[in-house]
């Protein structure tokens, strides 16, 4: 626990990507452009695709998000850049229960609160409603398709059935019995 109290207290991460990342010459081509619902925060995204995209249905995500799911795009800290730093970012450790930067940690916008992302040790769960898309509704869907998720995580505690043909799983991928798009595990005898 002191090493948790210990960077929160001196804030060197404010000084480690995402929040103070590379010159925009190391930093590589832009790919997508994130912003809240306020614009006041923005996050540049130099990764096509997402490591991987999920859909949660964990309790955490629904009350925090006030949805039935939450929709990550997992990212490593090093795509990710907030040109403002941490200017404007709130931060809330729900393992901690405390708004410090305590990892793993939620971040949002402390102007009109909309989650950002949720950042861990190597990796920020980004939130692609988020991700600024221009062109027609039509090129803005064929543009979400980079952030397509591929299974389900905790869907036994979905509020709401999807049958979509994803994988679903009943706690984390590969580590937990897999599910049909009712909530039955697969191969389980019921």
């Amino acid at each position: 626990m002191a090493d948790i109290n210990q960077s929160t207290s001196e804030g060197h991460w404010k000084h480690l990507p995402p929040y103070e990342g590379p010159s925009d010459e190391q930093f590589g081509l832009l790919k997508w452009r994130g912003k809240c619902f306020c614009g006041k925060i923005t996050y540049l995204l130099k990764r096509e695709k997402p490591l991987i995209a999920k859909y949660c249905h964990c309790r955490v995500c629904q009350v925090t998000h006030g949805a039935p799911l939450q929709w990550a795009a997992i990212f490593h800290k090093d795509d990710i850049a907030f040109p403002n730093g941490v200017s404007g970012l709130r931060f809330y450790s729900s393992t901690h229960n405390r708004p410090d930067h305590v990892l793993p940690t939620k971040v949002s916008c402390a102007n009109c609160r909309t989650p950002i992302m949720d950042e861990g040790r190597n990796m920020c769960l980004i939130f692609p409603q988020l991700i600024e898309l221009a062109g027609s509704s039509l090129e803005q869907r064929e543009k979400t398709e980079a952030f397509k998720p591929t299974c389900h995580i905790f869907y036994q505690s979905r509020t709401l059935d999807l049958p979509d043909g994803l994988p679903k799983w009943s706690g984390m991928e590969n580590a937990s019995d897999r599910m049909d798009d009712h909530g039955h595990r697969i191969g389980v005898e019921q």
